[in-house]
């Protein structure tokens, strides 16, 4: 059987039996070996990134430079206005699902209902964006403003703020450093092998590796998993961030990934989780838990799916390096993201996935400013600068098919398949 994507097995290899030589190269074979397997392989997806990649000679205050200063000007009013009108697209959403069951016919509610979950789903993807700005401080100059209104907004959307603020600032500080990274870390080749188990003598040839690994249908179910559940197993036990010996979650005050100084607003941030959980409860009793489910929860899975998809194609893509200590900088890390075009839905989301490098290189930068920031720093960046047309529903397969492992050595490592 052949590798996933059908790709060079020299890519793909199990670590080597004790006296024979195994030496790997952290930039991806350009070309295939087919002698070694009997028929050709694909190329691997980020061979022509790795080969064309050299270390850019440009400073982050460069980059700076070249965008006009107005566009790092935060507006307090500005900002609540956006808040405002995604709270009012919201409502008016939830007070059209209040009449489904009552003047559509029943056919016709099996077509309103999942309307209705996809459009506030995605309505509500632009309130928690708006509430990530917060935790930038990017949606005011006054630092309470910031917390107050992120605090409330994310607490609504069962986010622990400030628990998510301090890990998501260290993903920002260490973007695609591979040990200081918080988010979407690659498995190294050594751990994915480790996933994959032993390797077995095979029965023929072409039976190298478990049919399961191999199909399909396995990385399908892998990105319905990521989408539904890949949020709140991130949140509560780390999932695809650093990992560390003892149970490291966002609801945990002593967890490794937080500092002793930051205990008190972990708890707030908990606080603000069990209110809000505790409105949930009561909503299900005055009116019960279908209406809860139908009116908050489904489309509260939305949001979190629309989240996994949106920043795991920001951060996983061939166009990517991963970045050893050795060689990993600010400027590096920041620019190692991708934008994408997701079309009338980057409005609504507030062009998150559309200004994502602008967004990287400046956190501080409100989004509604990131759009025209984007073109100076596309003019400037030139090569440097990533960017992805491809639709989001293909990409988010592209990249998962072929963003599975990193080499364990080398200083700029590259997504293998």
């Amino acid at each position: 059987m052949s590798p996933p994507n059908n790709e060079s097995t020299e890519a793909y290899r199990r670590p080597a039996r004790a006296g024979t030589s195994d030496q790997s190269s952290d930039t991806p074979p350009l070309v295939s070996s087919p002698a070694k397997v009997g028929y050709g392989r694909k190329v691997v997806a980020s061979a022509p990134h790795a080969a064309a990649w050299s270390k850019p000679d440009f400073t982050l205050n460069e980059v700076r430079a070249a965008v006009p200063a107005h566009l790092f000007k935060r507006d307090t009013a500005r900002s609540f206005r956006y808040v405002f009108a995604d709270f009012a697209m919201m409502f008016a959403l939830w007070a059209l699902a209040t009449q489904i069951d009552h003047v559509l016919p029943k056919w016709a509610t099996y077509i309103a209902w999942p309307a209705y979950w996809i459009a506030q789903g995605v309505v509500c993807t632009g309130i928690w964006v708006i509430a990530h700005e917060c935790g930038h401080q990017a949606f005011s100059d006054k630092a309470w403003i910031n917390n107050s209104v992120g605090y409330v907004l994310h607490s609504f959307l069962l986010v622990p703020y400030y628990s998510w603020k301090f890990t998501h600032s260290k993903h920002h500080k260490a973007n695609a450093h591979m040990t200081k990274d918080q988010v979407f870390v690659p498995a190294k080749r050594s751990k994915y092998a480790e996933k994959l188990g032993e390797k077995k003598e095979p029965a023929a040839p072409h039976h190298d590796e478990p049919i399961w690994a191999d199909a399909p249908i396995a990385d399908l179910l892998n990105i319905v998993a990521m989408l539904t559940v890949g949020w709140p197993l991130y949140l509560i036990n780390n999932a695809s961030g650093q990992r560390f010996d003892t149970w490291t979650s966002h609801f945990r005050p002593t967890a490794p990934i937080f500092e002793p100084k930051q205990w008190f607003q972990v708890v707030l941030s908990d606080i603000g989780m069990a209110i809000m959980i505790g409105l949930l409860c009561l909503s299900g009793y005055i009116w019960g838990a279908a209406a809860v489910f139908k009116f908050y929860v489904i489309p509260y899975l939305n949001v979190n799916a629309w989240l996994v998809l949106i920043t795991f194609l920001q951060h996983t893509d061939p166009q990517v390096p991963h970045y050893s200590e050795n060689e990993w900088n600010y400027l590096l890390g920041a620019i190692s993201t991708v934008d994408r075009d997701f079309g009338v839905l980057n409005h609504f989301h507030h062009h998150i996935s559309d200004s994502h490098v602008v967004h990287h290189i400046f956190p501080t930068m409100p989004h509604y400013n990131a759009v025209e920031a984007t073109a100076y720093v596309k003019e400037f960046l030139g090569k440097y600068y990533l960017y992805d047309p491809t639709p989001f529903y293909k990409a988010v397969w592209n990249s998962y098919t072929t963003c599975k492992f990193v080499e364990d050595e080398g200083d700029v490592k590259w997504f293998k398949h």
